[in-house]
């Protein structure tokens, strides 16, 4: 039974919420093993990785640069370069934190790579959104794969015409402005003809709007989302008091 794109945009978000708020180092390995091994079973895994990593790598080096090497409240220090000092408290809230971003971001993507884009428009506008918003929100969806696929598409023309990309940073970072401009061309000429194409379709139109796709939508499933919604609250909530407490 396959579930209503908004009770899994529901349970997606609401998991990063709630994980977020909870800070807590047992729930953020669970819910990264668990969105790996739900991707696995879905068979999304080959397009969750490659995703996952180019968000997380640099996030998490980041977080272990900043945290790791200038946490002021460490005491038990590993090594020192001048100001720069590796604790292990540092270290410790770093890999928390990666934790609980790596987490939320995980379960972000399993939605993003799992859902059916056209069901998620017709969801959206069957409650009621205007189907030109319904249609940006969900087209950010797509917009990463739609993007690498024209990169690629743009490095063959490229290296049919002659162009020779030798191993090494520079080289490859060269080669990424020669190919960035006709990417950013084609990606703009695109939105146009899709604006040409939705003014065409009608999603500018403000009267009653019938659509021919219908996703079912149970009962249970709407109050699961009621329930998502006040547990993410609650976490929020909850960790507020305890902040202020």
């Amino acid at each position: 039974m396959r579930l209503h794109p908004l009770t899994s945009l529901a349970a997606a978000g609401s998991t990063a919420v709630i994980t977020t708020a909870a800070a807590s180092w047992p729930l953020s390995l669970a819910v990264i093993a668990a969105a790996v091994g739900l991707s696995a079973w879905c068979g999304t895994l080959r397009r969750l990785l490659p995703a996952a990593a180019a968000v997380l790598v640099p996030l998490c080096l980041s977080l272990l640069a900043l945290h790791g090497l200038f946490f002021p409240e460490g005491l038990t220090v590993l090594a020192s370069w001048g100001p720069a000092r590796v604790t292990t408290e540092g270290l410790s809230f770093a890999l928390q934190r990666a934790a609980q971003l790596s987490a939320a971001v995980l379960a972000l993507l399993v939605f993003s790579v799992s859902v059916s884009v056209p069901d998620l428009v017709a969801a959206l506008s069957a409650k009621g959104i205007q189907g030109r918003i319904a249609f940006v929100l969900a087209s950010t969806l797509t917009l990463l794969p739609a993007a690498a696929s024209r990169l690629e598409r743009i490095r063959q023309a490229q290296e049919a015409r002659g162009l020779v990309i030798r191993h090494g940073l520079l080289h490859r970072i060269t080669a990424f402005r020669l190919q960035a401009v006709p990417l950013v061309s084609a990606l703009v000429e695109e939105a146009g003809t899709r604006g040409a194409a939705l003014e065409a379709r009608g999603f500018g139109s403000t009267g009653p709007r019938t659509s021919y796709r219908e996703v079912p939508d149970r009962s249970l499933e709407r109050l699961l989302r009621i329930l998502l919604l006040l547990a993410a609250v609650a976490a929020v909530a909850a960790r507020l008091w305890q902040a202020g407490g």
